[in-house]
């Protein structure tokens, strides 16, 4: 598997998120070449502000391999993380980060604040975006555009 492969089922949870009324975020955290976990944004169905995909990926990793440090991971996520999603994956101490599209008013790994890899925190990860860029975009703005 590659990251195209996860950024995929990333994109699948995002579909289903969307399909059931969420904003179409979905996520995926690997471990040792494996998916340990699928999620996708809950806020709406848990009535729940912190339930992104990201934060629901990191509960389950969490409880899944019974630590609250997920050293090894990698999170593949469909949209750049917020400021909330990003301070959660530095405190979870994340390998890497690999979004498929920016989030030019939220997000927190470059685009309007570098939270991610910030110099004065104390743990950095590697971060890569871009895969799947176009198809995550058009799977938001079609969500919006039907919400309007």
């Amino acid at each position: 598997m590659n990251d195209l492969d996860y950024l995929q089922f990333a994109l699948d949870e995002a579909i289903a998120a969307g399909q059931a009324g969420e904003v179409p975020v979905g996520a995926v955290l690997v471990y040792q070449d494996e998916v340990l976990v699928r999620a996708q944004n809950r806020v709406l169905r848990d009535n729940d502000p912190t339930a992104h995909a990201e934060v629901v990926a990191l509960r389950a990793a969490g409880q899944a391999l019974g630590n609250h440090r997920l050293n090894g991971c990698t999170m593949f996520v469909t949209l750049e993380p917020c400021s909330m999603c990003a301070g959660a994956l530095v405190h979870a101490r994340l390998d890497r980060v690999v979004y498929a599209t920016a989030d030019p008013k939220a997000g927190a790994a470059g685009s309007v604040l570098s939270v991610i890899n910030h110099p004065r925190l104390n743990h950095q990860m590697q971060l890569d975006s871009g895969l799947l860029a176009a198809e995550s975009s058009e799977l938001l703005r079609a969500f919006f555009r039907e919400r309007r």
